[in-house]
């Protein structure tokens, strides 16, 4: 591998992009429905979903919540899981394309199919975090530890 392609892949702040990339859909939507939550309650209650205000702020803070503790590093794999999750509910209760003809199955199939690619991003987002997070305690177990603030005259 090209070593400015390796120390792209070993940067933090790529890592991080990469990070926000992929919860984007669910920030970006979360906002979307805190800046119109009319229109967020509408939608809700279009797919037939009840009650519509108190399962409407569930999914916001699902959202904005799951995506934060993902971009912040701030427990990744539940951040990862409660978006999973999410996703994957999202399928049998919007996007169930054997119940619907024509063109709306077609669009609905194609969202569904979407929506397991990006939950298989969040389970590599979670994987990746926990690896991390053992490479970190494995170094930190063989680094001597700093003296704390206390010890140091």
């Amino acid at each position: 591998m090209p070593r400015p392609i390796a120390r792209l892949l070993e940067s933090a702040l790529f890592t991080r992009l990469a990070i926000v990339l992929l919860t984007f859909c669910f920030w970006g939507a979360g906002l979307a429905k805190l800046a119109d939550f009319q229109a967020a309650v509408a939608e809700t209650a279009f797919f037939g979903i009840q009650p519509a205000a108190p399962i409407t702020v569930l999914v916001i803070a699902t959202q904005l919540v799951g995506s934060f503790l993902l971009i912040t590093g701030i427990k990744p794999w539940l951040g990862a899981g409660a978006l999973g999750v999410f996703t994957a509910l999202t399928i049998p209760l919007v996007h169930h394309f054997w119940n619907l003809e024509g063109e709306a199955a077609i669009v609905h199939f194609h969202t569904a199919t979407e929506h397991v690619t990006v939950i298989g991003g969040l389970i590599v987002a979670a994987i990746l975090a926990h690896r991390l997070e053992t490479a970190r305690s494995a170094a930190a177990s063989v680094e001597p530890a700093a003296p704390s603030r206390y010890q140091q005259v």
